[in-house]
């Protein structure tokens, strides 16, 4: 009998020796053109510059064979070390799309690690493409095999651990051992090399800390070097996944859905349900910041609101509601991106964008902290009863005039049941890029990846800005 490891080998070299069928192509065309856009904006934001600083004056010190690009450097890098710096700045907004219900950012890690083996193989742009999408429909799989329902969550999420590193590795891996020639026996030793490097913990969601905006990066980057190991010689064990002390049971304690692993592989694409981020925060934040923009545009002044609940899935009050004092006080622009009460303030505001944008975070407004502290989080039944297949919220707000408004919603926008139009993931895309390139270099830069099917040089995707 095949091994999981096995399985999923085959289905990722069929990939790129026969091809993708059209719309997972189109798919992954829009993953690649979201993540550098979200790339892009990271390397002009200003306002907490030290994980990216942090991680390019490593990777400079680092030095080694110029192999592929990284976003902002000059100097080509070796390709993990670009993976490593790319990787960081998809994640570094946390506007990086995700999967329900594995609740993960696959293209964060994926994509980076695919431009950096790209780069350095001078492959073309289909099998760019096959990497992209092989790699992400493994780690999105791998994640969705988490999800228990009789937690209603994700098993990794319910242990503290980042799923998105963890799985985003062994997808990262796959996708850059494609790009490398790795036959399906070099892919297995591939995810059993990977498998032993991808990490992460979320503490950093509930009470600070910049770490979490590396995870992707080191993702991309353990994944690239697992691939060249193999290529190199190293190898894996096949049971890396089901065996006795392998992924499965180490991190899930062996209580993981094979189904949704392995089901209709080929066949039905997980990947193509993955969600793109309309707003820069956490994904648990959008269904409370949907329902404020609504209550603005019913006409709701914030300054009129005596007091605020947000009520919630009881799973993400860990992260986007404790401990209450950090989220209604958060220390930093980015933390605050992850306080329920603080997202609801920017929205009632009014934001830019697609409604709240990443000027609404550049810094922590007074005005803003005050309303958060007169909003409270509590758990909803109905909106727990939904979760995770999608995010549901419920606002209700009492007024100085003793009116009591309310609004809710079932699935945030940008979910299942709400997607993004093309126009505007492609405002998204212009928005983001334009903030660190001109508008020409902007609409080059788009034109190269909607070309990427024919083109005969996936290279020079990561412009030095």
């Amino acid at each position: 009998m095949s091994t999981y490891a096995e399985i999923l080998a085959r289905f990722a070299t069929d990939c790129r020796d026969h091809g993708l069928p059209s719309e997972v192509e189109t798919d992954a065309i829009g993953r690649i053109l979201d993540v550098l856009g979200n790339c892009l904006a990271a390397h002009a934001e200003r306002s907490e510059p030290g994980p990216l600083e942090a991680v390019r004056q490593v990777t400079a010190a680092w030095g080694g064979t110029a192999q592929a690009g990284a976003i902002g450097m000059r100097e080509r890098l070796p390709a993990p070390s670009a993976a490593l710096v790319n990787g960081t700045l998809a994640h570094a907004l946390d506007f990086d799309d995700t999967h329900l219900p594995s609740i993960l950012h696959p293209s964060a890690s994926v994509v980076p690690a695919a431009l950096a083996a790209a780069a350095e193989t001078r492959a073309d742009g289909r099998a760019l493409l096959a990497a992209v999408a092989a790699g992400d429909e493994v780690c999105v799989r791998l994640g969705a095999a988490s999800y228990l329902p009789d937690l209603r969550n994700s098993l990794f999420f319910e242990k503290g651990l980042h799923a998105t590193s963890i799985c985003g590795t062994i997808g990262a891996a796959v996708a850059a051992g494609l790009l490398y020639g790795l036959d399906a026996p070099g892919l297995v030793s591939a995810v059993g090399v990977a498998a032993s490097m991808g990490a992460g913990i979320i503490e950093a969601n509930r009470t600070g800390g910049t770490v979490k905006r590396v995870h992707c990066g080191w993702a991309a980057h353990s994944g690239v070097s697992a691939a060249a190991l193999v290529r190199a010689g190293l190898t894996g064990p096949p049971t890396v996944l089901e065996g006795r002390f392998g992924f499965l049971n180490a991190y899930l304690d062996g209580r993981h859905d094979g189904d949704a692993l392995l089901s209709g592989l080929g066949e039905r694409w997980e990947v193509t349900r993955t969600t793109y981020k309309p707003y820069p925060a956490n994904h648990f934040t959008h269904p409370g910041i949907d329902c404020a923009l609504a209550l603005r545009a019913q006409g709701l002044d914030p300054a009129d609101v005596v007091e605020a609940e947000l009520a919630v899935p009881a799973p993400v009050l860990r992260t986007i509601a404790e401990p209450y004092e950090e989220k209604i006080r958060p220390r930093t622009a980015y933390h605050a991106k992850f306080s329920g009460p603080y997202t609801v303030a920017v929205a009632l505001f009014g934001g830019g964008g697609l409604g709240v944008y990443l000027d609404d975070f550049a810094e922590l407004h007074p005005e803003r902290l005050a309303l958060a502290a007169r909003v409270r989080c509590v758990a909803d039944e109905r909106a727990s009863a939904l979760f995770p297949a999608g995010f549901g919220a419920a606002l209700r707000v009492r007024t100085r005039a003793g009116a009591l408004l309310e609004h809710r919603v079932d699935c945030s926008r940008g979910g299942p049941g709400s997607p993004l139009t093309g126009a505007e993931l492609a405002m998204k895309f212009r928005l983001n890029a334009r903030r660190a390139l001109t508008g020409e270099a902007a609409d080059a830069l788009e034109s190269a990846v909607r070309a990427l099917p024919t083109s005969a040089d996936a290279d020079r995707l990561t412009p030095s800005c």
